[in-house]
């Protein structure tokens, strides 16, 4: 009886502290450092107010797609472990977004988004969430490879070698990634050949269960959420800055992702990564960094700190303990 009372208290005071921590962040960040946020503020203030509305009604539109597109990817990749509704995984992809605001690398997601799983299967899902991760990853390195060799030969005048060089390189890059990426249990088989990790084969052999149908379908959905976040950031940008052609904001939008996606980071420390990126590569095209700098802060804003919000309303729906195998 004791026991059960112990575990239910530690079981609140768990969510409590995820609460409060996520609050504490968000409140920082943007209340107290909120400078980025002004600095937007004054840009649309400049602009017609019904143009306004409509465009940032139609990049939180998409915020939601965005994230509903995850929750169905989620769904595709927990059909390998339990059978589990769309509206449950809605509460783990929210949840875990919560989470992930103030773990580095974003590692909070994984353990948020398991938690809505059977307890049995919450290791199982932390690698399947790991296809899907690196399905994301491999869509990111791959076409911000390919827009980071257009961005040398448009705009940076290097010797004709050196450019045949980055293009080898860059093909070779892509080529590694999407080979890796179709072939998952070579991976496997890596892990389950080192003798300490063997005996966590029943782990590592999940990332190995997805054929090539199933990638092929997990790739759709990154693809899918790829594109919607970068029309989001373009659909602002063009809304501050609209003499820069779409194929100039596009791509170089992929190589702010590429060089994020480079660097090991916090969610809420993203913004001065995302702003010194997109600040120096625009200046090729704009003198206007401030509105570019304002863009991808306000992009940040509404893709992840407004979801951590509303995660943060599942995080008593969280069962540490007692939810059901």
């Amino acid at each position: 009886m004791l026991t059960t009372i112990a575990k239910k208290f530690f079981s609140y005071l768990l969510k409590a502290t995820i609460l409060v921590l996520a609050f504490v962040f968000i409140y920082h960040q943007y209340l107290i450092k909120g400078n980025n946020l002004k600095e937007f503020q004054k840009a649309v203030n400049r602009l017609n107010h019904q143009q306004v509305t409509i465009i940032m009604s139609v990049v939180v539109a998409l915020m939601l797609a965005n994230w509903l597109v995850e929750c169905l990817k989620w769904q595709h990749l927990t059909k390998k472990l339990v059978k589990i509704s769309l509206w449950e995984c809605i509460e783990g992809v929210f949840c875990g977004l919560t989470w992930a605001i103030f773990t580095p690398n974003r590692i909070g997601e994984y353990g948020g988004r398991v938690m809505f799983l059977p307890p049995r299967k919450r290791i199982h899902g932390v690698f399947a969430m790991a296809v899907g991760s690196f399905g994301q990853n491999v869509i990111t390195n791959v076409l911000g490879a390919a827009a980071l060799i257009w961005f040398c030969f448009t705009f940076l005048h290097l010797n004709g070698w050196l450019l045949a060089g980055i293009t080898v390189l860059g093909i070779v890059f892509m080529t590694l990634f999407l080979v890796l990426y179709f072939n998952i249990k070579w991976l496997v088989r890596l892990l389950n050949s080192i003798s300490f990790l063997r005996k966590y084969h029943r782990f590592f052999d999940i990332m190995g269960a997805y054929k090539f149908t199933d990638l092929v379908n997990i790739m759709f959905f990154c693809l899918t959420r790829f594109f919607i976040f970068s029309f989001q950031y373009y659909l602002v940008i063009h809304l501050l800055v609209p003499d820069i052609p779409f194929v100039d904001v596009i791509l170089m939008v992929f190589i702010v992702f590429f060089i994020q996606s480079a660097l090991p980071s916090l969610d809420l420390l993203d913004v001065p990564v995302r702003a010194t990126a997109s600040a120096t590569l625009f200046a090729y095209v704009t003198h206007q960094q401030i509105a570019i700098i304002a863009a991808f802060t306000s992009i940040w804003l509404i893709n992840l700190i407004i979801p951590a919000i509303l995660g943060s309303l599942f995080i008593f729906n969280l069962k540490f303990f007692d939810r059901n195998v």
